[in-house]
């Protein structure tokens, strides 16, 4: 279970110099990311994830590469410092943790289906949904941040707060979820390419 967690709690930079965005402000950079989520066939991108836990003093720090194909394949490739894959591929979660390989049906848990909903619009950036999360929008230096918390009290266990940090281009940053602990993985992309040809083979365990 702790391992299916884990593969949920992806993340972030949360930006220090916030300005909150008036309406006008909120509704142009939604249709700007929504826009640009639209356009999006394929990403490719690297990525650095820190796990922060209260406990330790350090960060764990993992590196890898991360492949979106519309309309819901994800994978998470972990290349350092071990090795290490997540696919959310038709409702079902692939595990494959050097070589021992799982699999869990995430359309059998209504919860599962929420997160696998989650990350798979939060790598795209569209997850503006108003009924689901009380959103707040904020300007920074380098774009714009995204607080989302949950209003479904069983989500609300598993997450307190979801942040995503775009560019000025309404591409996603880094995204952050933080846990009811305090406790919160953030990932940061860079080298991103959009719409780039993905042969469906990289989304097999």
């Amino acid at each position: 279970m702790n391992k299916i967690l884990m593969a949920f709690l992806l993340v972030a930079t949360w930006a220090s110099a916030q300005q909150k965005m008036t309406n006008t402000e909120a509704e142009t950079l939604k249709a700007l990311v929504k826009t640009r989520a639209s356009q999006k066939k394929t990403i490719v991108s690297d990525f650095t994830q820190y796990k922060h836990l209260d406990f330790l003093s350090n960060d764990i720090v993992t590196q890898g590469k991360l492949h979106y194909k519309s309309p819901g394949f994800v994978k998470w490739a972990y290349v350092k410092p071990f090795q290490y894959s997540i696919i959310f591929k038709n409702e079902t979660l692939f595990i494959n943790n050097e070589g021992n390989k799982s699999e869990v049906d995430v359309g059998s848990s209504k919860m599962f289906t929420e997160l696998n909903n989650l990350i798979v619009n939060s790598v795209k950036g569209d997850m503006f949904d108003d009924e689901q999360f009380d959103i707040s929008y904020f300007k920074v230096d380098a774009g714009s941040v995204v607080n989302f918390e949950p209003k479904d009290e069983k989500l609300s266990d598993f997450i307190k707060s979801f942040q995503i940090s775009f560019d000025d281009k309404g591409d996603v940053d880094s995204i952050k979820m933080t846990e009811p602990s305090g406790d919160y993985t953030k990932i940061e992309f860079t080298n991103r390419v959009l719409n780039s040809t993905i042969n469906d083979a990289i989304f097999n365990n």
